[in-house]
């Protein structure tokens, strides 16, 4: 018997300041100097691309193009690599939301794969064109990582909408 991450529980409204701290802890750990690993996902993406899929009202391409342009100043990169990247897969996302949230979580990461991989495609295309050095194939380990973490992500970002309404002192959770 296969086990089932699926909950029946309908979840509580996201609050819209939860939405903003948790993209702006997604810039923060973009901004840190572990970030050039070429194992370490862009949070960046991972989130915006989560959000957009759950509250694609809420977050969006606006979002991922602000959100793009401040890591544009950071990296000190082309200005508009990461902004095109994260609108274009802010896009993506939101528009097959309905779609990827039929799945369960394991095949939602499979459709999450070529949401990121979008993103390093156009980030890649975007720095050759000045004609830059290209990386190697190191380059496309970050996504398949962000793949990986898209389940613990998934549980931590939905964990306040499981909290119950009426606290009851009898109830386990």
């Amino acid at each position: 018997m296969q086990p089932t991450f699926s909950s029946s529980r309908i979840l509580q409204p996201v609050r819209p300041w939860f939405v903003l701290v948790t993209l702006l802890v997604a810039l923060a750990l973009n901004f840190l100097p572990t970030s050039a690993w070429p194992w370490m996902p862009d949070w960046i993406a991972l989130v915006t691309i989560f959000w957009s899929i759950r509250e694609p009202r809420r977050v969006g391409m606006g979002s991922g193009f602000i959100l793009g342009l401040a890591m544009d100043v950071a990296d000190a990169s082309l200005m508009g690599q990461h902004a095109l990247a994260y609108v274009l897969a802010s896009y993506a996302a939101s528009t097959l939301s309905r779609r990827i949230l039929w799945f369960p979580l394991g095949q939602q990461a499979l459709h999450v794969l070529p949401l990121l991989m979008l993103v390093q495609f156009v980030q890649l295309a975007v720095r050759a064109m000045p004609g830059t050095e290209l990386p190697g194939l190191s380059y496309f380990i970050g996504p398949l990582v962000g793949t990986l973490a898209w389940l613990p992500l998934t549980f931590v970002l939905l964990l306040p909408q499981y909290q119950p309404v009426d606290r009851d002192a009898n109830r386990p959770i």
